[in-house]
C-alpha cells in the first residue's frame, strides 16, 4: 500500500516555479522596472519560455503597489518607461498613455512607424542602459545568477536580499 502525503502548497507559489525551457536550456526570466538612478523599484519572475510582455501587466500592478502610500495616494508614477522590442504592442502602447506613461520602445522592423500611438524618442532610450547595467549587476550575484532556489518565491527572496544590498550600498558613505 503506498501512503502519499498531502503537499502543502502557498497559493502564491505559481505552478511551474518560474522555470522553463529556452534556447539557452533551463531558465527563469526577471522581468524589473527601476528609477532612473538605478534602484530597483519592482521585479517579476516568468519561465524561460514566456515572452517578455505577458508579465507587463503584473509588472505595472506591482509598481503600483510600491509606489502609493496605504491611503493609495500617489508617492511616486513614472514619467515614460522604456523597454526593447519583446515589449512592443499596440496594447502596450494603449494601456501606458492611458495610465499617463510614455512608452519608449523601439518599432520592430515589420511595422509601419507612422501608426504608432506615441512618438519614438532615442535620447531617452539610450537612458535604458541603467536597468541593463542593474541587471548585469544582479548577475554578479551568486545566489541569484545560479538560482539554488527551487521555489519561485523563495528565488524571489533571493532578489530581494540582493536588491537590499544594493541599496544599502548606495546609502553607505
Amino acid at each position: 500500500m503506498c501512503r502519499r502525503r498531502r503537499k502543502k502548497r502557498d497559493p502564491e507559489e505559481p505552478d511551474d516555479h518560474a522555470l522553463g525551457r529556452s534556447r539557452g536550456g533551463f531558465s527563469t526570466k526577471i522581468h524589473l522596472i527601476c528609477d532612473a538612478g538605478g534602484c530597483p523599484i519592482h521585479f517579476e519572475t516568468t519561465a524561460g519560455q514566456a515572452h517578455e510582455n505577458a508579465s507587463l501587466v503584473e509588472l505595472l500592478n506591482g509598481i503600483d503597489d510600491e509606489l502609493t502610500t496605504g491611503a493609495g495616494e500617489a508617492v511616486a508614477w513614472p514619467a515614460a518607461i522604456a523597454g526593447d522590442k519583446g515589449y512592443r504592442a499596440a496594447w502596450i502602447d494603449e494601456m501606458l498613455l492611458d495610465m499617463g506613461v510614455t512608452p519608449v520602445i523601439p518599432s520592430k522592423a515589420n511595422e509601419d512607424r507612422e501608426a504608432r500611438l506615441a512618438e519614438f524618442d532615442k535620447d531617452r532610450y539610450r537612458q535604458r542602459n541603467i536597468v541593463e547595467r542593474l541587471i548585469g549587476w544582479l548577475k554578479e550575484c551568486r545566489c541569484v545568477c545560479s538560482r539554488f532556489e527551487k521555489t519561485a518565491l523563495n528565488f524571489g527572496g533571493m532578489i530581494k536580499m540582493a536588491f537590499i544590498q544594493r541599496y544599502l550600498k548606495m546609502l553607505a558613505p
